[in-house]
């Protein structure tokens, strides 16, 4: 991803500043080239009747960390039509791919929301090295998941195919870099700080998707 050659090596601490509105008179438009660029080739979005706003990320990437409470904030301003859908991505790393699997867990064992942050916390802010299973399970348990069920949810068959998916849609989407923002199966969101990153893709949402998503978003 563009945005991650620009900010160099993961580690950076970019905070937020101040977020844009959604009105489209507030917001200059879209430009292919400057806030996107086209996928190719475009990929079909699995959510139907809705634009579908992908994040690539991964709980081992530190922008993504910093990423995550801008994200939080933009779902809840985003337009109606509009759809978030996380996907957790390894980028060829096994540790990572088992973070993957904790995402997984996690949501199936409804503990999700609750430890999105804490998890991401505990790898960047407090340096636990949650990568593998054994120390992903103790610092669930530790946080009030129940052992169990969180072994059951991290080993079935359901988050092992949802996490293989996972890394096929990161193919499919051409994933080099993360975090990674693509609407609608083909726009690309480009920027060169986390800031920008986000504004571009408020501006792609709100000029551009909103079409999209009406005819579908084939």
């Amino acid at each position: 991803m563009k945005l991650m050659m620009k900010l160099q090596a993961c580690g950076a601490a970019v905070l937020a500043t101040a977020l844009l509105g959604w009105s489209v008179p507030a917001l200059s438009q879209a430009v292919e080239g400057k806030q996107y660029t086209l996928l190719n080739p475009p990929q079909t979005p699995e959510i139907a009747g809705k634009t579908e706003v992908i994040e690539f990320f991964s709980y081992g990437c530190p922008h993504c960390w910093h990423f995550s409470p801008l994200i939080d904030k933009w779902v809840t301003e985003m337009p109606p039509n509009a759809v978030l859908v996380r996907i957790p991505v390894s980028l060829g790393r096994p540790q990572w791919g088992q973070l993957s699997r904790a995402f997984y867990a996690l949501q199936a064992t409804g503990d999700l929301k609750r430890l999105d942050h804490e998890l991401f916390d505990a790898i960047h802010k407090e340096q636990q090295p949650l990568f593998d299973e054994s120390n992903i399970t103790a610092w669930a348990v530790a946080h009030g998941v129940d052992a169990k069920q969180f072994k059951d949810a991290f080993n079935s068959f359901a988050v092992t195919t949802k996490a293989t998916h996972a890394e096929q849609l990161a193919r499919n989407y051409q994933v080099d870099g993360i975090p990674k923002i693509v609407i609608a199966g083909k726009y690309v969101v480009q920027g060169s700080t986390l800031e920008e990153y986000l504004d571009n893709a408020k501006k792609t949402v709100a000029t551009l998707a909103p079409a999209a998503g009406a005819k579908g978003s084939k």
